[in-house]
């Protein structure tokens, strides 16, 4: 039996990958039907034969049992529908699809069949001619923009004309930018009224017409929030930022929901409008919010070979006062190594309180206190610190901040036991514009801070200034390899070097900077004396590799230079180069690097491995 050509706009009115057929079957408690399958698509033209593979159900479960014959062919029949509304999906509107379950037609044998153990299911399809607009319309169109927010691609953009290939994703696809175009430019309830598309069989053509109706032109009215147990409703509806009589924007909706998500206060947050626009074009928003538990807390570790063992956890407060403040206290042991030996333990404690809103929707107060005991091979740190500032979140891609620090030192190093109280003020910017913050595959990282500061013991001052960008070329398919880059750079201008606090010079070496060396061993040797840099350039490049779906492989080169008063020369480059391996989870990427030192000097190590979260950068 063969499955009679079905035409365009039968499409539209199925719900094109229904399976409860098939589940429905799949329920029925029956004896295991196995069945082998074969497909075969006539003369398949581009991805034909792809589309169709995946289109199939059989296909999909093949080497599973059905459940029964009946679950079998439930999933044949499914087949038939599947696999004609991938066809129309790609602009055949002809095709004639035979799915043959033990030599007959799958739609001619009745559910309670018995069938060969396993039987034999060849699924064949022919796609017939590929169709091509002739006339196409979208009545009601919304009249052109001058605002470049409104902007709104024109279906034409996207294959909806004349003499392109009618497929039938490309009409759905014309009727939300049509909608899309009105609800910019202010109608909220903008719905398409009616869709007429017929195929000619004798022309192998398409006639498509796409009728909006507007509505009327709306402006945000009242928002009426609900849910909250201990959150400020007013503060709640503040941070969407919606003002009421302003005019109907989805952008801002967008905006206002990536603000509440931004709060990290709720399990969920759904922004509702009314049903009807009321007089006057006012309507109103159901702010709908379900929230988190007000407590978090969290553990990590990380390990190299040269910097020891790392052990950290955190506990986090939330909504402390109603308006989503949060507190956050972090403790660190690290350079735990054997022979264990606590004094050559690093020690972190600290606290966080961020105040999100504290003057717009998008600006959030931080203030931040800390005590901590460093050991590197350069130095031993003992210090508290605080600052104080404000974070402007002008985009998704966009931060600015800026405040004031305080930071009261002692230092033991090769200059002897040094004494430092610093107060200074901070300005930054970060761009972020890769496609994934934790294993980015495109776009590129650019950020940048100035540090102006004021050192007591010595009444001197000095300014603090570093760059740093990452890029990431993606390619393959599924981009399953990517080339990374990152380069640093940093300078200091002020007093010599020894009138300084050694963490506000520079220095390169450990998992983050140059891998294959300590962390901050890389700095500047002067009479056998080794101490921080006024200058600093680093460079890192990596090419890593998808080999499953969970496992990748990395090799890499990274660069330093530290120098004192004159910007860097070759001579005092350090090369680091190595190979890594990559275990890929829902929470991003475990790393494992091993890196040797290219150029070592007296004291580096031969190697290094690292262990941790993420990719390196």
């Amino acid at each position: 039996m063969a499955i009679t050509p079905a035409y365009a706009f039968n499409l539209f009115g199925l719900k094109l990958f229904e399976a409860q057929a098939a589940a429905d079957a799949d329920a029925v408690i029956g004896d295991p039907q196995p069945y082998t399958i074969e497909l075969t698509v006539t003369s398949p033209q581009g991805d034909v034969e792809s589309v169709v593979r995946n289109a199939s159900g059989l296909v999909a479960d093949a080497g599973k049992p059905a459940s029964g014959a009946a679950g079998l062919l439930a999933k044949a029949r499914g087949d038939y529908r599947k696999i004609t509304a991938a066809l129309y999906g790609e602009g055949y509107y002809g095709g004639v699809v035979n799915i043959m379950v033990g030599g007959r037609e799958a739609a001619s044998i009745a559910p309670d069949a018995n069938l060969p153990d396993p039987v034999a299911v060849q699924v064949a399809v022919n796609p017939g001619p590929l169709f091509h607009f002739n006339r196409v319309t979208v009545v009601n169109q919304a009249p052109p923009t001058d605002d470049p927010n409104d902007y709104v691609e024109p279906p034409l953009g996207i294959g909806y004309g004349a003499g392109e290939v009618a497929k039938s994703t490309v009409v759905l696809k014309a009727e939300q930018l049509a909608l899309q175009a009105w609800q910019q430019q202010g109608y909220a309830k903008a719905a398409i009224a009616s869709r007429d598309v017929v195929a000619d069989h004798d022309t192998n053509t398409v006639d498509a017409t796409i009728t909006v109706n507007p509505g009327a032109r709306a402006v945000f009215g009242p928002v009426a929030v609900s849910g909250t147990e201990r959150m400020d409703p007013n503060f709640v509806r503040r941070q969407t930022g919606i003002v009421e009589g302003e005019e109907y924007d989805p952008d801002a909706l967008e905006l206002a929901q990536k603000r509440l998500d931004r709060l990290e206060v709720f399990r969920a947050a759904r922004l509702q409008p009314g049903d009807v626009i009321g007089t006057g074009g006012i309507l109103p928003f159901d702010l709908i919010v379900q929230e988190l538990p007000g407590r978090r807390f969290g553990a990590g570790a990380t390990f190299s070979t040269v910097d020891g063992l790392g052990l950290e956890g955190y506990h986090l407060w939330r909504n402390l006062f109603g308006q989503a403040e949060r507190l956050r206290l972090d403790a660190k042991v690290s350079s735990i190594a054997w022979p264990l030996d606590t004094a050559q333990f690093d020690y972190f404690f600290g606290g966080t309180f961020t105040k999100p809103g504290i003057f717009t929707p998008d600006t959030d107060l931080v203030a931040a206190i800390s005590a901590e005991r460093t050991v590197v091979p350069t130095y031993s740190e003992t210090s508290v610190s605080g600052r104080v500032g404000l974070t402007q979140i002008f985009s998704d891609q966009l931060t600015v901040e800026g405040g004031a620090t305080f930071e009261r030192n002692r230092f033991d190093d090769d200059f002897g036991t040094r004494d430092f109280s610093t107060v200074g003020i901070y300005a930054g910017a970060v761009f972020d514009g890769r496609d994934d913050k934790v294993d980015a595959a495109h776009g590129f990282y650019l950020s940048g801070k100035v540090e102006p500061f004021y050192e007591f013991f010595y009444g001197k001052t000095a300014v603090q200034a570093t760059v740093e960008g990452r890029t990431y070329f993606g390619f393959g398919e599924d981009d399953k390899f990517v080339l990374a880059g990152r380069i640093k750079a940093g300078a200091l201008f002020g007093p010599a070097l020894n009138e300084i606090a050694p963490d506000k010079l520079f220095f390169a070496g450990g998992g983050g900077s140059v891998r294959g060396y300590g962390f901050k061993s890389i700095g500047v040797v002067n009479n056998g004396v080794t101490s921080g840099g006024r200058y600093l350039l680093e460079a890192s490049m990596e090419v890593r590799a998808k080999v499953t779906d969970d496992i990748g492989v990395v090799g890499f080169v990274d660069g330093g230079y530290v120098a004192a008063d004159t910007f860097p020369s070759l001579a005092d480059l350090r090369l680091g180069a190595g190979i890594g391996l990559r275990y890929y989870t829902g929470l991003g990427p475990l790393r494992a690097d091993f890196a040797i030192p290219l150029n070592k000097r007296p004291g580096d190590p031969d190697y290094a491995l690292y262990v941790g979260i993420g990719q390196a950068f």
